[in-house]
């Protein structure tokens, strides 16, 4: 569910990051979320705490948080703000750690994973939160982004609250992934919408 980041460039003071360039990005993270639940649906939903992920689970689990270091990298380039994008930065860096993270929990058990996987949708919601709330002024009709932000916070604690009853499922991360999708297909009509009022 987590948005990637940019931020203005310190150098020019402008952000050159288009309303369209982020309906474009949103899209391919919409279609990547709802490939990546079709995928979970039909090999693991079934898989609850106890159990040892299967490969297919445990590429899956591996792929999402690698997924939103590439999306984050993507904008960055777009926009073209390299090393001072400190925000981007730092969802690099919780992505990456968190995918060395769920390389070592899918070893273990599908609790395991989805502490891990809890903590990084909690701290990247987070992220998300402060991403929108900056891009308000520059880029606007970022309130779905602060809904999803907020309830990624909620949901990864969740997750992790969860990571330790024997009857969580792998399920409920598809459930996570598929409302965050939603979310950014609402973010695309609302940044589409603006545009065609300022357009008038």
């Amino acid at each position: 569910m987590t948005q990637t980041t940019v931020t203005p460039n310190t150098n020019t003071n402008t952000n050159t990051t288009t309303p369209s360039g982020l309906r474009s990005l949103y899209l391919i993270r919409v279609a990547f979320s709802l490939i990546w639940v079709a995928l979970v649906a039909a090999t693991s939903a079934s898989l609850v705490s106890t159990d040892k992920p299967t490969v297919i689970a445990a590429v899956l689990l591996v792929i999402y948080p690698l997924w939103d270091v590439i999306a984050t990298l993507l904008e960055r380039r777009m926009a073209g703000t390299g090393s001072t994008d400190r925000v981007g930065t730092t969802n690099m860096a919780v992505g990456l750690a968190t995918t060395a993270g769920m390389i070592t929990a899918v070893f273990s058990t599908i609790g395991t994973a989805l502490l891990v996987f809890g903590i990084w949708a909690l701290l990247s919601g987070a992220i998300q939160l402060v991403v929108a709330i900056r891009r308000r002024r520059t880029v606007g009709a970022q309130w779905p982004m602060v809904i999803s932000g907020g309830l990624s916070v909620l949901a990864g604690a969740s997750f992790a609250a969860m990571s330790a009853s024997e009857t969580s499922s792998l399920s409920t991360v598809a459930g996570y992934s598929a409302f965050g999708a939603f979310w950014f297909l609402v973010s695309v009509i609302a940044l589409s919408i603006r545009g065609r009022r300022e357009e008038r």
